[in-house]
């Protein structure tokens, strides 16, 4: 054996939200991303900013996490190839699935290997924050096409990790409650 560094971990990581909404109205959301007028990335989380509209190439990401457009197909997907964090091989994505003329599906899909440092970080920090902003953008898109949002509570453990980060930040902590945040 190599040792822990070179085993990778394969990870798959799907998130889906039923939507009440023709497939067009859905991928206005996707095309949306990181404008001013955003009405799929969940505020109260890093934003998800580009260094140009979104289109293949251009290059940004959230927080520590950063990404290249790698595919774009508006009103309907848009793929990221992640540059960091190191140990991050892979991709991850927002695509209108399963459509029909009154409803679809969003999904948002990571399909990635992690390496080195990467296999605790993602299991321990990346994993927990991601889940919870990625439910979190879901009920937003609920939202933005008004259909009943269906808010995903935080777990304690997300909570704790917020708390701490805002810490470090230096931003003033929010009160870690059982609430989800709005948007």
């Amino acid at each position: 054996m190599n040792g822990w560094k070179e085993l990778p971990l394969k990870i798959v990581n799907v998130h889906q939200r039923l939507l009440y909404a023709t497939p067009e109205r859905a991928g206005r959301l996707i095309d949306s991303l990181s404008s001013t007028s955003d009405l799929l990335w969940p505020r109260g989380w890093p934003r998800l900013s580009l260094d140009r509209p979104l289109r293949v190439g251009a290059a940004g990401g959230h927080g520590p996490i950063r990404y290249l457009v790698e595919s774009y197909v508006p009103g309907q997907a848009v793929r990221f190839r992640f540059t960091g964090p190191r140990g991050f091989h892979g991709w991850h994505a927002f695509e209108v699935v399963e459509a029909t003329a009154a409803h679809c599906v969003l999904e948002h899909r990571i399909e990635m290997t992690a390496r080195g440092a990467a296999l605790w970080s993602w299991r321990l920090l990346y994993r927990p924050l991601h889940d919870a902003l990625i439910e979190d953008a879901l009920s937003l898109a609920q939202a933005s096409l008004g259909n009943e949002r269906r808010d995903v509570p935080w777990s304690r453990w997300v909570k704790v990790l917020r708390w701490l980060l805002a810490r470090c930040d230096g931003r003033p902590a929010r009160p870690i409650t059982g609430e989800p945040h709005a948007n």
